[in-house]
């Protein structure tokens, strides 16, 4: 027997609802592996990442001094440059590392239920309106940034922010939907249902691409070692600082 309008708007709906739950999920899933991320970054950088921009910065203070015994020399001068641009782009890196607030130490599961909570009311897929799925997007964009952070108050102001503002129930009143016909019903729900579908392809095309990226791979593999029992970045680390002095000598001589 074919469903009448009623069922099909019943089973429409609960897709629906399942349909929400998972692109929240997803949303929290995506944020979470951008803030380790973060944090790893910042981790790496301190144990090992400035020693690299510190001896980018000796490489290039050695080719210049090079380059000046030997001024004829072509080879010299293009190695210098090359060397100076390499040095350059490594100290710009580690400033715009130092410049970044630190993440958060540990992403507790009250900042991952403060964000849930956030979502579940905000995401933009939930409005009625273009103005206000915009509105939604940037509070959206407020709460991921607030979650990178680890800033749990943050995302509870904001969410505090959103239920008192007169603009909230953007989301259709539930007597108002039952004057409009279950016709318009299970087209509307079909077009959320749609642009729920589109979030998930977005977000687990983002979070692919995050995953591909050399610096989630290179996380992936430091705690692999480190739950081996290994300390890859502190042995990294001493290695490092073995050059360094390696270089400071070598540069000594040439000015010398």
């Amino acid at each position: 027997m074919k469903p009448t309008l009623d069922q099909e708007l019943t089973r429409l709906v609960g897709d629906q609802v399942k349909l929400a739950e998972q692109v929240i999920s997803a949303e929290l899933e995506l944020e979470t592996a951008k803030a380790e991320t973060a944090q790893f970054q910042r981790r790496y950088y301190e144990m090992v990442g400035r020693f690299y921009a510190q001896l980018d910065e000796l490489d290039a203070q050695i080719a210049n001094a090079q380059a000046g015994l030997s001024p004829d020399d072509a080879d010299a001068q293009v190695h210098a440059q090359a060397a100076q641009e390499q040095a350059r782009k490594s100290a710009e890196e580690a400033g715009l590392i130092e410049a970044q607030p630190p993440p958060p130490l540990v992403i507790t599961p009250q900042l991952k239920q403060a964000f849930r909570r956030a979502a579940m009311m905000m995401h933009p897929d939930r409005a009625t309106t273009e103005p206000e799925r915009l509105r939604r997007h940037g509070l959206m964009i407020k709460v991921n940034l607030a979650y990178e952070r680890g800033d749990q108050q943050a995302i509870e102001k904001l969410v505090l922010e959103f239920i008192q503002d007169p603009r909230m129930q953007e989301i259709e009143d539930p007597e108002e939907i039952a004057d409009q016909g279950v016709e318009l019903r299970v087209l509307k729900t079909i077009r959320r249902t749609g642009q729920l579908r589109r979030r998930m392809d977005e977000i687990q095309q983002e979070l692919y691409e995050k995953k591909q990226s050399d610096i989630y791979k290179l996380k992936t593999t430091i705690e692999r070692a480190e739950l081996r029992g290994g300390n890859p970045l502190g042995d990294l680390a001493e290695q490092l600082l073995q050059e360094l002095s390696e270089r400071k000598i070598r540069l000594e001589e040439i000015i010398c």
